[in-house]
């Protein structure tokens, strides 16, 4: 059978080592997955299949330094979760079994005790769970009660995520790009095997960092770098013999409307991207990271030991897959098909390293053109394209009434005048205000608030977009600018006592605003409340941070770090977090797979909005660097009327998506989780709550005076001169144009 299509020039910046017990790793697991029952009459293997698909060889190729028992553990994980894969597809994706795929699924987590006090059932009914109580009683022993919390969890997303796999194929759908890459990370089992890292190296994560930002983007770059790979190694095995819809290249193909080859071009240029990103974070933000929290050496050495171990994993989880007969690698020892007229270097084993250079250069254009946007660029206006908008917007009656509080508010909290001893007041005027009029959002969002709810979601917004306007402004491209910044976020921190506690005196505006929010808002609101709501504004905190690095080192991101984090940028998890509290949304509602679905969705489409609309603003009066329309520009080495053209039809695609949960999803999910009329009715209301969020959003940008040529004229005057060239480190050099920065305000 031809393939169909070359293999990419893939970017390999590390050498796969092999294990010196890859023979004993092969014995034992055969062994072992004949006592679990998966070969001889199971059905779904012979051992002609597990000889040729040979996970001792994986295991070996990503656990170099395992010794030989913490192999063969390894090595009969994946056994396991492979033979789950197969016999998934056999049992429940051919026969489109949705019901029992998930009686099948929902007794799994029980095979999985994390406390003391909870207990594993003694009889497995089959393989899959005789396989994981064997595996699971030989793994916890040992390791912190957080790790088997995150390992348990990790696991049972890569079970349950099936079921999405299965709704997909019974619905013939394929998944939009984004949705797609979220997805792939729970189904795909990459973030699973991290956690197996942490105990294949003995170095767990430190609990109080296993969460953070830079944690999280080293593991969801390391899952996004192995899942593509594997889409474009498996796109014939899924496509022509199991009918998979779930896979990259067909994703971009459908999306894209492109040639196959093409779309596996995409997809590697998007692999190569996830694997920088993963070196970016680890060399600039696990330093800080660590040193934030105060850890010291040995947890250091425990991070980067962890750090290594996923590099391990990429290298030699590429050249199994060069060998492996489960895929399309030309041959069974692997021949490379390079896309590019360099040579694929020496082959076989010991031989990866000499394909490392090729691998640089071939990725090298990908890698500069994100740091190459030279800022302050003469755009004009971008014309907007049509945009599917479904739902009819609805204003608040209260509207006036909070114009004319807003103004009041902002007077009193600084916002609009320049206080005596407030250093970040007065950074609007009222003329600017009124222009920015957020109340018409706030009445969009909210059509059926009271006049006091309708002051306060103004209110919240207003503070948001000062901060994001003022933290580019005072701490952007300055030395110290980040550690002022996140001493900024510390203090504003303490304004939102989970408790009620008294607050310290304000001394900035934004500390004076914030105080007064929280007071107004958090007193109905019970602590779990609270603390989500809390959780929400830090995380636009830190993500204005994440911002001012990459100003700071002239970096763009690229497209899945960028609108990840734009949701946070935007404010969107903040609004919606108070949203959720008004319909008092449980938390296994709150993190059902519908209701993330549909708030992802949603924020994506604010987000995505809010960047067409403001890319003059920020590209040509502003300098920046964080606009989707600008990083598709630069991601794909597109003119920015295509990129426009690419926003529009994801952002597009997103709302199609939202249609899609609300309209299809929903119903299921009410069914099969039982839901009561009560909760049914909750989650129906922020669904429409979510619907007049999108409508408000972009009614408010059509029609407030923020983003049109003629304001942004009078708002900022004329646009600073772009600088020929960036610097060392993108930033404008030579005699005179440090002034080039300081009237940068921020966006959105």
């Amino acid at each position: 059978m031809a393939n169909p299509f070359e293999l990419p020039r893939f970017y390999m910046p590390h050498p796969a080592r092999l294990n010196p017990h890859l023979e004993q790793a092969r014995a034992h697991s055969k062994a072992w997955a004949r006592d679990m029952g998966m070969v001889e009459g199971s059905g779904i293997w012979e051992e002609s299949d597990l000889d040729s698909h040979d996970y001792a060889l994986l295991c070996s190729y990503t656990h170099p330094e395992a010794p030989a028992a913490e192999l063969e553990l390894v090595t009969d994980w994946y056994v396991w979760v492979f033979f789950f894969d197969d016999h998934f597809l056999d049992v429940f994706k051919r026969t489109r079994d949705t019901a029992g795929a998930k009686a099948y699924l929902d007794r799994l987590p029980a095979f999985m005790p994390v406390g003391p006090d909870e207990t594993a059932p003694e009889e497995p009914a089959n393989q899959v769970e005789a396989g994981l109580a064997d595996l699971w009683a030989r793994t916890v022993p040992g390791m912190s009660e957080d790790w088997r919390r995150r390992f348990r969890e990790s696991t049972r997303h890569l079970l349950e995520e099936s079921l999405w796999e299965l709704a997909n194929i019974s619905a013939e759908r394929v998944a939009n790009p984004v949705e797609y890459i979220e997805m792939r990370r729970k189904v795909g089992g990459a973030p699973w095997s991290a956690n197996l890292v942490e105990h294949a190296v003995r170095a767990e994560v430190p609990a109080v960092i296993a969460a953070s930002r830079p944690m999280r983007v080293l593991k969801d770059t390391f899952a996004d770098g192995v899942h593509l790979r594997n889409d474009l190694f498996s796109y014939q095995r899924e496509t022509q013999d199991e009918g998979e819809l779930a896979n990259a290249v067909l994703v971009l193909e459908h999306f894209l409307g492109c040639p196959t080859q093409e779309a596996a071009d995409r997809v590697n240029d998007l692999l190569t991207s996830r694997l920088q990103q993963f070196e970016h974070t680890a060399l600039t933000e696990i330093g800080p990271l660590l040193q934030e929290h105060g850890l010291g050496p040995e947890a250091a050495v425990a991070v980067l030991t962890y750090i290594r171990g996923l590099q391990d994993w990429q290298a030699g989880g590429h050249e199994w897959h060069m060998r492996s007969s489960r895929y399309m690698n030309g041959t069974a020892q692997g021949a490379l098909h390079p896309a590019t007229p360099l040579p694929a270097g020496p082959l076989g084993l010991g031989t990866a390293a000499a394909r490392i250079v090729p691998s640089l250069i071939a990725s090298t254009p990908v890698r500069l053109r994100s740091f190459s946007h030279v800022p302050f660029q003469v755009t004009g206006h971008l014309p907007l394209p049509d945009l599917h908008m479904p739902y009819e917007a609805r204003f608040n009656p209260h509207l006036e009434h909070s114009r004319r509080h807003l103004v009041d508010w902002c007077h009193r909290t600084g916002l609009l005048e320049p206080l005596p001893g407030i250093p970040d007041s007065g950074h609007w005027t009222e003329a600017e205000l009124r222009d920015f009029d957020f109340p018409l959002c706030a009445a969009g969002l909210h059509p059926k608030g009271s006049p006091a709810a309708l002051d306060l979601a103004s209110d919240w917004l207003a503070w948001g977009t000062y901060g994001d306007d003022y933290y580019p402004a005072a701490f952007g491209r300055t030395p110290g600018g980040t550690a002022a910044a996140r001493l900024c976020n510390e203090r504003l921190l303490t304004f939102m006592p989970l408790d009620l506690r008294a607050m310290p005196q304000p001394q900035y505006t934004l500390e004076r605003g914030l105080a007064d929010l929280w007071s107004r808002t958090v007193g109905p609101m019970p602590v779990e409340a609270r603390r989500e709501l809390r959780t929400a504004v830090q995380g636009m905190l830190e993500s204005w941070l994440w911002e001012l690095t990459n100003e700071m080192q002239h970096r763009i991101p690229d497209p899945v770090d960028y609108i990840e984090m734009r949701r946070k940028t935007f404010g969107s998890d903040m609004t919606m977090a108070l949203s959720r509290f008004e319909h008092r949304l449980p938390p296994e509602l709150v993190c059902s797979r519908p209701v993330q679905a549909m708030e992802n969705a949603a924020a994506d489409y604010g987000c995505m909005t809010n960047d067409l609309h403001s890319y003059q603003k920020e590209i040509q009066f502003q300098g920046e660097l964080h606009n989707a329309v600008l990083v598709v520009e630069k991601f794909f080495d597109c003119d920015r009327m295509t990129a426009r053209d690419i926003v529009a039809d994801l952002m597009n695609s997103r709302m199609r998506e939202f249609e899609h949960v609300v309209g299809t999803q929903l119903p299921v999910f009410f069914e099969e989780f039982e839901l009561d009329e009560r909760a049914r009715a909750a989650v129906e209301r922020y669904a429409e709550d979510l619907q007049n969020w999108m409508s408000g959003i972009l009614v408010w940008h059509r029609e407030c005076r923020r983003y049109g040529e003629a304001d942004l004229q009078r708002h900022h005057g004329a646009p600073a001169m772009p600088s020929a060239a960036p610097g060392p480190f993108g930033v404008p050099s030579g005699l005179g144009t440090s002034a080039v920065r300081v009237g940068a305000v921020g966006r959105g």
